[in-house]
């Protein structure tokens, strides 16, 4: 894969196309945020890999704007972190291997630090938060998944994982019960988990997990060893 931006350099949220491949389940293009000083600095930067959910598939990246960073970068935001994040196409789900052949690529191509590479998602992106980190653990130093759940038999893969899950308790798109089965079986393996449920929430409780700056301080304290 080759990556061109199709933005310039004083872009604050560029649009990145991914050249000579043809992703199965993505967008060929994906949202790409560098820091400020990015250009003018030597040193390799935290990065988040952000993945979106149902309401934001299809081939317009102008869609994954609605919500998370990419959001709050749309409402002049500035983050210490590169932020990533691509589109899932219309009526499929996240496929594993192909986001981490595209982290390959934006890691060969880009300023990120290994060892503080952090995964968050919500909803559907929730559940690849998930599945994405038991199918590569050694890839993240922390993960947020947001309103998701998983395989819960298959966790202890990431019991050392830095893990913040979020829900609602009164989601009814997916049940509380689900990040519930995933915290409760880390819990079981030794693994320490935080787990914030938003008592009076519905099915958005990631409106006001990525607007809490204390988030991405918790990011930014995990570095892998």
């Amino acid at each position: 894969m080759n990556i061109k931006t199709d933005l310039n350099k004083n872009s604050k949220l560029k649009i990145v196309k991914i050249e000579d491949s043809i992703p199965n389940t993505m967008n060929n293009k994906y949202l790409l945020y560098l820091p400020e000083n990015y250009y003018q600095s030597n040193e390799d930067w935290p990065f988040i890999f952000f993945l979106h959910g149902a309401g934001e598939r299809g081939n317009d990246i102008e869609i994954v704007k609605r919500h998370g960073p990419p959001k709050l970068i749309m409402q002049n935001k500035n983050f210490p972190f590169i932020i990533a994040a691509p589109q899932c196409k219309e009526n499929i789900k996240w496929n594993i291997e192909e986001l981490n052949t595209l982290l390959d690529e934006i890691i060969s191509k880009y300023k990120v630090d290994t060892k503080r590479i952090y995964l968050t998602g919500l909803s559907m992106g929730g559940f690849g938060t998930w599945e994405m980190a038991i199918k590569y653990p050694d890839k993240f130093a922390a993960i947020v998944p947001i309103c998701g759940g998983g395989d819960s038999s298959r966790v202890s893969k990431i019991k050392d994982m830095p893990i913040w899950v979020f829900h609602g308790a009164k989601d009814k798109v997916v049940p509380l019960s689900k990040s519930e089965g995933m915290v409760n079986a880390l819990n079981e393996c030794s693994g320490s988990p935080k787990f914030t449920i938003y008592p009076d929430a519905e099915h958005d409780s990631w409106t006001e997990t990525y607007n809490n700056q204390n988030l991405y301080e918790w990011f930014l304290q995990h570095k892998k060893k």
